[in-house]
């Protein structure tokens, strides 16, 4: 490591030690934590020094790539299986970064591609900002993915990286932030919406200017949209405005649902979040409804850190 020219802090070098054991053993490997805390960096350097065929690869382009080999053969026998030996080829380590799952449908397919790596003994290596117990965090379902969490402890050693520092925020880059009635200090959309094609689906926007987007919560959570859908976005995106946001409570679960997925992916993805509304965070979050209580924590750490 001194090669490189960095400096390991105190978390980085236990995570070392134990990769560098779990890599003679041929052992996968789960590597979580917040972010900026350098999972990437650790999982590249023992990925780098495992031997061929391997194969590296973001989790969100994978997954998309799954999902639309799967589509293709819909009434084939063994279609999941199919398209990931299509996918990995002959590779015997396979490499995610930022894994993650935020519904249902991805957390019953997600089982199902765990399964036919397993099938085939390859080596996962991934780096998530979850523990396993963590996935699928909604609480309404995160049963539905006991199975998968079960195979990722079965198939991965579970290592944790969480030190004293976010090297991101180090390096100036930009913050997930929380503002609510922001309307003075937020720039005004663009006059005209704009229709956005998002994994084949449309999806309008209030207006974009450079890296911001606009969003009323209606077009973003009201309507079918789904994580894949957010994940693509805030690749595309690194500032988020959403006005309009109402007192949650007042409306359907599967809303409730999209805002608390569009709340991880943005967290997550270390986007900036402006929320524009006519009532303070304790009321657009508060109430009885308990799929909110890990969003209402998340904005509570936005908005006393940002």
């Amino acid at each position: 490591m001194s090669a490189t020219g960095y400096v390991l802090d105190g978390a980085q070098s236990e995570a070392v030690d134990r990769l560098a054991v779990l890599g003679e053993r041929r052992r996968g490997v789960y590597l979580h934590g917040p972010v900026g805390r350098g999972k990437s960096f650790l999982a590249d350097a023992l990925f780098d020094v495992l031997p061929e065929p391997k194969k590296r690869v973001h989790f969100h382009a994978f997954f998309q790539e799954l999902h639309r080999r799967i589509s293709e053969r819909l009434h084939e026998r063994d279609a999941v299986a199919r398209a990931v030996r299509e996918l990995v080829g002959r590779a015997k380590v396979l490499a995610f970064d930022e894994l993650h799952v935020h519904d249902v449908g991805d957390a019953i397919l997600m089982t199902r591609l765990l399964e036919a790596l397993q099938a085939r003994k390859v080596m996962i290596i991934a780096t998530s900002n979850y523990p396993p117990d963590g996935l699928l965090p909604n609480p309404l379902h995160h049963d539905r993915f006991l199975p998968g969490i079960a195979l990722v402890k079965e198939l991965m050693d579970v290592v944790e990286l969480n030190g004293p520092h976010d090297y991101r925020h180090l390096r100036g880059a930009p913050r997930s932030r929380f503002e609510t009635g922001a309307i003075i200090r937020t720039a005004s959309p663009p006059s005209t919406p704009v229709i956005l094609d998002v994994n084949g689906r449309a999806i309008t926007a209030l207006g974009t200017e450079g890296t911001t987007i606009w969003f009323d919560f209606g077009d973003l959570c009201e309507k079918p949209t789904s994580a894949q859908d957010y994940l693509v976005l805030a690749d595309r995106f690194d500032d988020w405005v959403i006005v309009g946001v109402p007192r949650l409570r007042t409306r359907g679960e599967e809303a409730r649902q999209r805002f608390a997925n569009v709340v991880d992916v943005v967290v997550d993805k270390d986007v900036r979040l402006t929320l524009v509304s006519d009532h303070p965070l304790g009321e657009i979050v508060g109430g009885e409804a308990r799929d909110l209580a890990r969003t209402a924590s998340r904005l509570e750490l936005i908005n006393t850190t940002g």
